[in-house]
């Protein structure tokens, strides 16, 4: 499956950086820890979801779905901090990944 970054650019999706970003959130969640296999079996569940969509996303539609995943496994919080991360840092997987 492929992306289409805001700048336009086309790349593979890559399930790490979405692990990573997922790990960030949650960090910030007082008291709510998370596996990296919990991150791990999120992004898998986000990549199946946005397959079924399209051959080629945009990285809006993955911060959606990410969100979307989070929120239905009961990790709300997780969620808003992922959208807060994205929203006020949008070069934050660049500089920790």
């Amino acid at each position: 499956m492929q992306v289409t970054k805001k700048n336009g650019k086309v790349v593979l999706f890559d399930d790490e950086k979405v692990i990573c970003s997922i790990l960030k959130a949650n960090a910030e969640v007082p008291g709510e820890a998370m596996e990296r296999k919990t991150a791990k079996m999120y992004a898998a569940e986000v990549f199946d979801r946005l397959t079924d969509r399209s051959e080629i996303i945009t990285t809006e539609e993955v911060r959606a779905c990410v969100a979307e995943v989070l929120r239905e496994k009961g990790r709300p919080q997780t969620a808003e901090h992922y959208l807060q991360y994205k929203k006020y840092y949008p070069s934050y997987q660049l500089q920790n990944h």
